[in-house]
């Protein structure tokens, strides 16, 4: 039986060490879903990205049930494994991918019942309608494989192997890029090219997750006959809802951002809007990245009961997002007018547009952070009810209601300064939270601060 690094005691450079390649892989998959954008814009055109743009709810909707599942599972199966319920952990393991299999297969059912409804429902006009088709048929059929991806990303660090998952993570978007170019390009084969690219993307995590948890078993985590329990079912999905929630409302808000960007500045604002959007995804993806990698540890200290690694495991995270909170601030100035050239070089009006505005929209990294970790950490305690409440005000209550009332009282700077009011705001409940709760998950001190500095 390996030992779990999980339960090694963890220093600021074993921190990182863990965290690191899961920090890495967020910030590659933001990356390369980059690239994989710029791919259909020049290979294909401007109307292909439309068109995909317009089946994203769908594709959103199975990305939000995978993550539910693999972020709310994880913690509890890591919390098993603290305790030394190890059989338990593969069971509750086994169980959970096998419902995640179960639910991708009754999606890809109703993809394929109901295709055509799902694109007219979504928005497609008759330009468009065969090139949302041919690109979502594709997603639809590989469905299964996207699910097992997304859990099996998340379980490789449950179990301790977070560099074999950013490993398969690194393969399968080089392999995506790599056939993007050749399906897309020599192959002229359009956004079905694109969608089969990544498909083919998925299917490197799916079959090598499928194989390690099935062969190897003198591993932490592996396949074993799975023990129906509905409550950890339940447990799981409430406890994930935080997580299901960001990936539901990014449609949802993107859609507003559209909206209210072609009231103000036409269609030259929708441009501006969505290269901004892409930079934060990519500059946010550290954040996402090192609170999803070190929740486990949060799981298994818990379950465990080692209250000192617990105490010093947030103190040294504290400060890593507050330190990174602020680069990622600072550099965000630096490489502005980089990133808007990328995508608008040819465009001097989107280009002015995209820097003055991300200049704005960079406060927002300075409360984003700690947004993140927060409701990253309830999640790992199994508190989704509190996960979940910080997530719905952070990305989906307080920016609508900032996007609707922003630009309307200051005009066109407002749409700028929608997602800093919003990440601003809801630190305030981010930190209330953390020190309500801070004696009851043991990382807080007796002394009432945040955490126990001696410990």
């Amino acid at each position: 039986m390996q030992e779990n690094r999980l339960a090694q005691k963890f220093t600021f450079n074993s921190l990182m060490k863990f965290s690191i390649p899961t920090m890495i892989m967020m910030v590659f998959m933001a990356l390369y879903q980059t690239v994989d954008g710029v791919f259909i814009s020049n290979l294909v055109g401007e109307i292909a990205l439309t068109a995909l743009n317009i089946v994203y709810p769908y594709t959103s909707v199975v990305i939000a049930v995978a993550i539910m599942l693999s972020t709310g599972a994880s913690a509890i199966i890591a919390r098993d494994m603290g305790m030394g319920e190890t059989r338990r952990a593969k069971e509750n393991f086994s169980f959970i991918v096998l419902t995640g299999v179960m639910l991708a297969v009754i999606l890809t059912v109703f993809g394929l019942l109901f295709i055509d409804k799902i694109i007219w429902f979504l928005g497609a006009t008759p330009r468009i309608h065969k090139l949302c088709y041919d690109y979502l048929i594709v997603m639809v059929l590989s469905t299964p494989l996207a699910m097992l991806q997304m859990l099996f990303q998340t379980f490789l660090v449950t179990a301790g192997k977070p560099k074999l998952g950013l490993l398969l993570t690194v393969s399968g978007g080089i392999t995506n890029i790599l056939l993007d170019g050749l399906f897309m390009g020599p192959l002229n084969m359009g956004v079905r090219g694109a969608a089969l690219a990544t498909a083919i993307g998925y299917s490197l995590t799916a079959i090598y997750g499928l194989g390690y948890f099935s062969l190897n078993r003198k591993g932490q985590l592996y396949f074993v006959r799975p023990r129906l329990r509905m409550k950890v079912l339940k447990n799981t999905c409430l406890n994930g809802s935080s997580e299901m929630v960001n990936n539901l409302a990014v449609a949802v808000t993107t859609l507003l951002f559209n909206i209210v960007g072609l009231h103000f500045l036409k269609e030259e604002g929708v441009a501006a809007i969505s290269i901004i959007l892409y930079a934060q995804f990519v500059m946010t993806a550290v954040f996402i990245g090192y609170s999803n990698g070190i929740a486990p540890i949060f799981s298994y200290k818990y379950g465990a009961d080692d209250l000192v690694q617990i105490k010093k495991v947030f103190k040294l995270s504290i400060f890593f997002v507050i330190g990174v909170s602020a680069i990622v601030f600072l550099l965000s100035f630096v490489v502005s007018k980089p990133i808007a050239m990328v995508f608008a070089s040819d465009n001097p009006y989107v280009l002015e547009l995209a820097v003055h505005g991300f200049k704005l929209f960079a406060v927002s990294f300075l409360f984003s952070g700690i947004n993140i970790f927060a409701s990253a950490l309830f999640t790992a305690f199994s508190n989704g009810m509190i996960s979940g409440a910080l997530s719905f005000l952070r990305t989906f209550a307080l920016l609508i209601i900032a996007l609707l009332a922003l630009p309307a009282l200051i005009g066109v700077d407002g749409i700028w300064l929608a997602v800093p009011v919003a990440e601003g705001i809801a630190a305030v409940f981010s930190l209330a939270a953390l020190f309500i709760y801070r004696k009851k998950y043991h990382y807080g001190g007796s002394d009432g601060k945040l955490y126990n500095t001696a410990a």
